[in-house]
Parts: C-alpha cells; sequence; structure tokens
C-alpha cells in the first residue's frame, strides 16, 4: 500500500517524540536509564502480531514462526517508523545520563 511522503515524516516524528516521551518518563519515575529501549522490542511486537501473549508460551515454534513472517513482510515505511520510535527510546536513554552526568539529581 503506497503512503504518501508527509504521511511518513509526520508518522516518524510521531514515534520519535512519543517513545522519547515515554521513555523520558519512565526513566524518571524508574530511575532505570535503559528502561524503554528494552521494552520498546515487546511494544513492536504488540503493534506488528495478531498472536495472544499466551499463545508465545502454549506454542511457541508457530508463535515466533508467524512474528517472524510478519516482520519479515513489514514495508519500507513501515520499518522506518518503528525505527524512529527506537531512536527515540535510545535518544530518552542517553538525555538522562547527559543530565546525570551533568549533576542533575532529579534524573
Amino acid at each position: 500500500m503506497y503512503m504518501p511522503i508527509h504521511v511518513m515524516i509526520i508518522s516518524m516524528l510521531l514515534f520519535l517524540v512519543l517513545f522519547f516521551g515515554i521513555g523520558f518518563l519512565l526513566n524518571m519515575l524508574l530511575r532505570m536509564t535503559w528502561i524503554m529501549a528494552v521494552i520498546y522490542p515487546l511494544v513492536v511486537i504488540f503493534i506488528v502480531d495478531d498472536v495472544r501473549f499466551i499463545e508465545y508460551f502454549r506454542n511457541a515454534g508457530e508463535s515466533l514462526s508467524e512474528l517472524g513472517t510478519k516482520l519479515s513482510s513489514l514495508a519500507l515505511a513501515d520499518l522506518l517508523i518503528l525505527g524512529s520510535g527506537l531512536t527515540g527510546a535510545i535518544l530518552s536513554g542517553i538525555v538522562m545520563r547527559i543530565l546525570r552526568a551533568k549533576g542533575y539529581r532529579m534524573f
């Protein structure tokens, strides 16, 4: 399916800002710098896959095979949008580390 370039750019920016903000807040609340970067792959699995979470434990082989098929069939625009979300999650960890190194105690 075709996605206009302006929609893709806005979606990428939205995912970057959204996951930066969520990661920043989680870092402030939990004081774990890379928590969002660790949680983000689970978020991507929930976005991409249709399999119920419990099926990964009940029928792991088939569920993981279906997940691999879904991930490999994503369009370039989808990969760029999801990649920008991962970039936002990583940037939130980097910003937290910088703020802590500069002596901000709140972070």
